[in-house]
């Protein structure tokens, strides 16, 4: 007995109807159109950028700080402060943006 005389496995039949390019997808289960999710909006273009700046311009700053120690006593702190201090403010500023646009997608 071959392979090609058994009739006990799986043989995939697809769909008859082939679906055309110009009509639009739907959900096989829901039968809804696909859409896109929802727009990215104002607050997530701001996100974005904060993140930016938490990731690529604050480690910047760091590795900057050793020449910059002059500006950095005029404001009362020493170098070690600097090192602490200046991760936490995009820290905050990224915790707050992310509470608001979180209150902001509720509300809308």
């Amino acid at each position: 007995m071959s392979m090609a005389d058994d009739e006990s496995g799986y043989v995939h039949r697809p769909d008859t109807e082939p679906q055309s390019a110009d009509v639009p997808s739907a959900d096989n289960e829901t039968g809804t159109e696909a859409t896109d999710g929802p727009e990215f909006g104002t607050s997530g273009w701001i996100l974005v950028g904060m993140i930016g700046v938490a990731f690529l311009l604050v480690p910047g700053a760091i590795l900057l700080l050793p020449s910059a120690q002059n500006i950095i006593s005029s404001f009362g702190l020493t170098l070690r402060d600097a090192y602490l201090t200046l991760p936490l403010v995009p820290a905050f500023v990224l915790g707050a943006l992310a509470v608001w646009s979180a209150v902001r997608s509720q509300s809308e």
